[in-house]
């Protein structure tokens, strides 16, 4: 059952980019960044395929993606700096935020600072909801929104960067993969199935 509710989130998340394009990138890496799991190892590789195939340009996509991500970050900051540990904690179950989630998270901004927010929109998971500790922290707003763009940039376009070479070998490797189409459902559903029983086994244990 939830495999195929992945696999119905990933088909829609292909068929947003393949009809807005750019703004479909922006709309899903904001809902992405927006401490909701919607994985941008679907949505960049995706749209890199579409670079492939000359309907997308590289850095425009990346671009796209890191707006995305600073759009859909903002609110994740509010709701730090005005809700708190306590409204993240009684109401982040119901987007699949754990209580280790915001744990890691603190531990992580102690530790490193005002950095770990380009560090951490590097990391697969972690940069879904590290807004929210910056939020807590009151993070000077500048700086993390400098910070948010450039490391999701970069996180942005190594993706895209992925999906366009494996376009490029399209032709010797469909021989194994039927559509490139199921290749990326397939690496979303293995994705968030981890970030859910991840998730979940969390939960069981506080």
């Amino acid at each position: 059952m939830l495999e195929k509710i992945i696999a119905i989130i990933a088909t829609w998340i292909i068929s947003v980019i393949s009809t807005m394009g750019y703004g479909g990138i922006v709309l899903l890496m904001a809902i992405e960044s927006a401490c909701i799991p919607l994985p941008s190892e679907i949505i960049m590789p995706f749209a890199g395929f579409l670079v492939f195939k000359g309907e997308l340009t590289l850095w425009l996509v990346a671009l796209a993606g890191a707006v995305g991500c600073v759009i859909g970050s903002i609110p994740a900051y509010y709701v730090g700096v005005y809700g708190g540990r306590p409204l993240a904690e009684k109401y982040g179950k119901y987007i699949l935020l754990s209580k280790n989630d915001l744990d890691m998270a603190d531990r992580l901004f102690a530790k490193y600072g005002e950095i770990i927010i380009f560090i951490a929109r590097l990391l697969p998971a972690v940069r879904t909801f590290i807004a929210f500790p910056a939020g807590v922290a009151r993070m000077n707003m500048p700086k993390f929104i400098m910070y948010t763009f450039i490391g999701s940039l970069i996180w942005c376009w190594l993706l895209a960067y992925a999906g366009m070479k494996f376009g490029e070998h399209w032709d010797s490797l469909k021989v194994y993969f039927h559509e490139f189409h199921y290749v990326i459902i397939g690496a979303g559903i293995i994705f968030l199935i981890w970030y859910v029983r991840r998730h979940f086994k969390h939960a069981k244990q506080q």
